[in-house]
């Protein structure tokens, strides 16, 4: 059975070699973004994902701040050095996603529904988790490459200050995209027996 959505979802890689070579506008970037979190599904359609699309010197802030966050725990210099090649990658693309969720909707929804309470933030992870994976693979469609990044809570109360972002939104990922100058690596499959099971 042929699938686009499957052939695009394979393309879909983590990029580390990203460039300024993207022929395509902030703006229209910005538009591919904020579809695919719309479109992105939601338990109860709480729509907690948040979204903020940086380009340029803003862009740049949030991998400065990756770098002084973290240098403050790499006490390694040769562990740092590496540190900093990594970031480096990251800043040379055009721009990153930060990925937040709206604690405040996640609680309201706890209050609203207390016999699913407990569930709420695991169902808002899984929303977020599904936004990240289609911001990612509209990139790629485009030519664009990206990988998904973790510095928080490192840099949770820095990021907020800089943008001035709401206290409510909780930073959960970074993803820093660009033009592709390098081909992603060789990914690994686990035994299909291991993942899957087929009942008829």
């Amino acid at each position: 059975m042929k699938s686009n959505f499957n052939q695009l979802a394979a393309q879909r890689r983590s990029i580390y070699a990203l460039g300024k070579n993207v022929t395509a506008t902030p703006e229209e970037i910005y538009q591919l973004v904020t579809t695919a979190v719309r479109n992105s599904p939601s338990a109860f359609n709480s729509q907690p994902v948040r979204a903020v699309v940086l380009f340029n010197q803003a862009s740049n802030q949030v991998w400065e701040i990756v770098a002084e966050a973290l240098a403050k725990v790499v006490t390694d210099p040769a562990a740092f050095e590496q540190t900093k090649q990594k970031i480096a990658s990251f800043r040379a693309g055009i721009g990153t996603v930060l990925f937040l969720t709206d604690t405040a909707s996640v609680h309201k929804l706890e209050e609203q529904f207390p016999a699913y309470a407990d569930n709420f933030a695991d169902w808002a992870e899984q929303a977020i988790g599904g936004s990240q994976q289609a911001v990612w693979t509209a990139l790629a469609e485009q030519g664009i490459g990206a990988s998904l990044q973790h510095y928080n809570p490192l840099i949770d109360d820095a990021i907020h200050q800089a943008f001035d972002l709401p206290a409510d939104w909780q930073l959960r990922a970074e993803m820093p995209f660009g033009s592709i100058e390098g081909p992603a690596g060789d990914k690994e499959y686990l035994e299909e027996k291991q993942v899957f099971k087929l009942i008829k």
